[in-house]
This record gives C-alpha cells, structure tokens and sequence, in this order.
C-alpha cells in the first residue's frame, strides 16, 4: 500500500503565512522595544500583546471603535485582490467618503431623525464608489495600470476634500471640519453604557454585515463567481464569454463603495473626529492593505484581521506609559504586510514546484 501524503488545505497554507508574519512582526517589534529601551521592553511588549482587554470592557469598545474603517477599507482592497486588481486607492476612496457624509450630516438638516445619518452613509457610499470607478473605467478601457491611476486620486481626492472643506463646512479657528448634526450621528442603541465607552456604536454591526454580503456575493453568487474567474484568468474568461471589462469597473465602484463607508462610519461617530485640512492621505487606507494581506482577501479572514490590527493599536497606544511612541505598532504592522507578502511568494513558488514534477509524471505516463 502506497502512503498518503499529509497535505494541508489552501484554507490551512493560508493560515499558517498569516499566523507567521503575525509572529515576525512581533518579534520585530520586540526587537525594536529592546533596542529603545531594554529594561522596560518586555512590560511594553506585553501591553501590545493585551491590546484592548488591557482596560476591560471599555479597552474592547475601543477595539471595536478602531477596527471599524480598516476592516471596511482591507475589505476594499480585498474585493479588489480578489477580482485581480490592486485597489491602492482606499485612502482617496476612504476621504471622499468622509467628505460626502460629513457635508450630508452638516447640511442636509431638514432630514428626519432616524433617516439622516443612514443617508449620510448612503452618501459616502456614492462618493467613494466614484472615487474607485475611475480608476476602473481607465483600466478597463484603455488598460491603464489601476495602481497608476489610484495613487493619483489619492492625492486629487486629498486636495479636493481639503478646498471642499474650506468652501462648505470650514471651523477657521480649529482648521477641520465643523460638527455634523447630532441626527447624522450613528446611533449608539446602549452600547456606550455597556462598555462604558462613549465612541462605541453600531457602526462595528454594520461592518459586519458589509464582510457578510461580500462573503456571499464571492462565493454564492455567478457575479462573484465572473469576478474571481477574471482574476484568475482574464484571456480564459473571456473565452468563456464572460465581460472582463465590464468586470473590471464594477470591481473597481464596489471597491470604492466599501472605502467611502468606511469613512463614514469613522466621521459619523460622534466621537469627535473631525475632518481636517491637511496633507496628509488617510492612514485607515494604507492599513487596509495590510488587512487584506493578513486576511488573504478572504472577508472573515478580514473581519478578524481588522480586530486584530485594532487590538494591537490600542495596546500600542497604551505603552506610552514605559515612554515609548504608539508608532512601534506602525513599524508592527508595516512588518506584517512585510513578511505576510514574502508568505504569499514563497508559498506560490513552492506550490509552482510542487505541480512541475507532477506535471513530469503525467506526461511519462502518456508516453
């Protein structure tokens, strides 16, 4: 009798890069804390590692609170990787977002109550989906790299927000935005008196739904099944008369859909983030990326990467108390998406390798 060999799944493969660029990225992380200061190194990496349950209920609010707009935007760029397009262009998506919802909820007051802040969501939806159809449109009709063109409207879509800001919804003394009406806030439904948290809201409930419906649509639906198999194969899809172009610039809107409410459910808050004018691209955008390379662009696996990189960045807020900076956990995850891409090109070349000698095989066989 022959013996099986134990394989693992792509399920399990992609588990395991995650599970080791996690740990690099500690340990990188570690490294540095050493380097800084080594006596109060380890009590600071634990308080890393603690994250949100450090503060209890009120530290796990806050968890929630930071991982809302990255788990929206990592499943922007993840819809995106999935449909083989790289969708760099979240911080642009995620800003203009913020912008639509933000002006909604300052000037649209003669909305009811309970309408006004889902269709200042509603808005951020629009304006990011437009924000990602560009590029998409570009790519799909006169095949301009996407990457290309998203880092553009990055910037276009910075210094838009920044001018729109001046014209319509300027605080001169403070240089941000002004507050939206408490009716465009999300409604808190006791959250913030069970954790005793005052930024918690449903927004956390919402996202949730956002990595459900694009679970299904992936994995349950043709249009989904059109988009992977674009992905996978654009010249074979399009052989099998699927309309790659078409494809493309939904990908792309959906992508941008995703960014823009991810924005916001960050402004609409009540938590007194505010829009600011300045230089500077949206960080919730760049992380993610890294979300979705930790996730392995699989929706749940985002959901979880999100809390993940939410719980390691409260505890990285909390290590300023052995006089560290809160940017080590940026240098943390910077790492992650370091070691998580040479996981992803390390486990393609060894299943490259894997498939030529069976390859071999089958074509002694034939002869």
């Amino acid at each position: 009798m022959k013996k099986q060999k134990f394989e693992l799944s792509k399920g399990g493969k992609d588990f395991i890069a995650s599970i080791a660029a996690i740990a690099a990225g500690l340990l990188f992380g570690l490294v540095i804390l050493l380097f800084s200061n080594a006596r109060q190194a380890f009590p600071a990496f634990g308080m890393i590692l603690k994250g949100g349950f450090t503060d209890g209920l009120s530290g796990i609010a806050q968890v929630l609170y930071v991982a809302t707009p990255i788990i929206l935007t990592g499943l922007s760029v993840g819809f995106a990787f999935k449909t083989g397009l790289f969708n760099i262009g979240a911080p642009g998506q995620f800003t203009c977002g913020a912008f639509a919802a933000v002006y909604i909820g300052v000037k649209w007051t003669f909305l009811p109550a309970g309408a006004h802040w889902i269709v200042a969501l509603l808005g951020a939806l629009i304006a990011g989906a437009i924000w990602g159809m560009v590029p998409g449109i570009l790519k799909a009709i006169a095949n301009v790299n996407e990457v290309i063109t998203s880092i553009m409207m990055n910037y276009i879509g910075m210094y838009l927000v920044n001018i729109l800001i001046v014209k319509f919804v300027y605080d001169p003394v403070r240089n941000q935005s002004v507050p939206v009406a408490k009716t465009a806030n999300i409604p808190k439904a006791g959250l913030d008196k069970l954790f005793n948290y005052s930024n918690i809201n449903i927004s956390i409930f919402i996202a949730i739904l956002a990595v459900i419906v694009i679970y299904i649509v992936l994995n349950k639906t043709i249009f989904g099944y059109e988009l992977k198999a674009c992905g996978l194969s654009p010249e074979a899809s399009r052989y099998a008369g699927i309309n790659a172009k078409r494809n493309i610039i939904l990908s792309m809107t959906i992508a941008g859909a995703l960014s823009g409410l991810g924005g916001g459910l960050l402004y609409l808050a009540g938590s007194g983030k505010y829009l600011q004018v300045v230089d500077v691209l949206a960080p919730q955008g760049f992380n993610g990326i890294s979300v979705a390379l930790l996730g392995i662009s699989n929706p749940i696996g985002i959901l979880f990467a999100g809390l993940f990189i939410g719980h390691i960045t409260v505890g990285g807020n909390n290590i300023q108390l052995y006089n560290f900076v809160p940017e080590v956990v940026d240098i943390i995850i910077s790492t992650i998406i370091y070691f998580g891409a040479f996981a992803l090109l390390i486990k393609s070349l060894l299943d490259r390798f894997r498939r030529r000698p069976s390859e071999s095989g089958a074509v002694k066989e034939e002869k």
